[in-house]
């Protein structure tokens, strides 16, 4: 069959047209995919988990992957961070998983008193995998996409008056994390427990609107908290942990190969951050003294019957529920 000039004319038509259609396909394929960290935190741990991954999925997605890090809450507060993740807005927020309850109420079970007793004990609890399942699939059908777990710190209360012993807790106005688990704990202690996020705290001792507040001491040092409240009793309880949560909504739009490499190196990450944190922890002591904070301890005898006393919270508060039971005997199972 001849091919008149007409024809030839629209078959090259026809192969220019999927040509350019195969071009946009690649370059859609190869285009940079923006992702957003963001953090409440600066200076710390989950802030080196933030530049640990960042390079590492930068480097490893050979650039299709473009990180961004926005540490001490430029993206908003925790819960607004939280919001923009679920709806895409942002497409990684690093977080201890009890600012995520409103999501879950799941989410704040490790904050429970009592679970571990050293950074050591809280990375295995970390790293045990019928954790991290449960961990890490919570909020999946809420917008997030859980990708690593790791141990942040033990706590502290910072307070503008020295903590000495536990009868000092009585009436204290004591900051704690958005959990019941916290909640309870410094009920039973006598103190009046405060829900806030970190960006709120600082200020909030300043005008004696609180006596003292939970946190771990290398955020103390980094936001040198030393300036509004010296005193830090080392109570141990409740262990801080981080979670990173993708936007689950970001995370469909990868290839498989990208959702493949920012899984793994979350992982990866967690693994190589843990000496680190264990390095960071160890020099904090020595930090927050030398710009003129105090380190107090309570007495041996009263540590433990402040532990006595905070053993039974985490079952009281979730025997009523049997969601956060499941979860609860979950994490006290691996804890043992």
């Amino acid at each position: 069959m001849a091919i008149t000039a007409r024809t030839a004319r629209i078959w090259t038509l026809a192969a220019a047209v999927s040509l350019g259609t195969a071009l946009a396909a690649r370059a859609a394929d190869n285009k940079p995919y923006v992702m957003k960290i963001s953090i409440a935190t600066v200076g710390e741990a989950q802030h080196q988990f933030a530049k640990d991954y960042a390079a590492a999925v930068e480097k490893d997605s050979g650039g299709r992957i473009k990180p961004e890090i926005y540490p001490a809450s430029q993206l908003g507060s925790i819960q607004q961070q939280a919001e923009g993740v679920q709806f895409g807005a942002i497409q990684c927020q690093i977080v201890p998983p009890e600012f995520l309850a409103g999501i879950d109420e799941r989410f704040e079970v490790l904050t429970a008193p009592a679970l571990i007793k050293s950074i050591q004990d809280g990375q295995r609890l970390a790293a045990n995998p019928e954790v991290r399942s449960l961990m890490l699939g919570l909020g999946a059908d809420k917008g997030l996409h859980g990708v690593a777990l790791f141990m942040v710190s033990t706590s502290v209360v910072v307070s503008t008056k020295p903590i000495r012993h536990l009868a000092d807790f009585k009436g204290k106005k004591i900051r704690i994390f958005a959990s019941q688990f916290q909640r309870v704990a410094m009920q039973r202690l006598g103190a009046v427990p405060k829900p806030m996020t970190l960006g709120e705290v600082l200020p909030a001792l300043q005008d004696n609107a609180l006596d003292g507040a939970v946190s771990a001491l290398t955020v103390l040092n980094a936001m040198q908290f030393q300036r509004a409240a010296k005193y830090a009793t080392e109570i141990d309880q409740p262990a801080i942990f981080g979670i990173a949560e993708l936007s689950k909504k970001w995370y469909d739009t990868l290839p498989a190969d990208l959702q493949q490499i920012v899984d793994k190196d979350a992982a990866a990450t967690v693994t190589a951050l843990n000496p680190w944190v264990l390095d960071f922890d160890a020099k904090a002591q020595k930090t927050w003294t030398n710009s003129g904070g105090q380190l107090i301890s309570l007495p041996p005898d009263e540590q433990g019957a402040m532990l006595r006393t905070l053993a039974s919270v985490g079952a009281d508060v979730s025997k009523s529920k049997p969601p956060l039971a499941a979860a609860y005997k979950i994490i006290t199972d691996a804890a043992k």
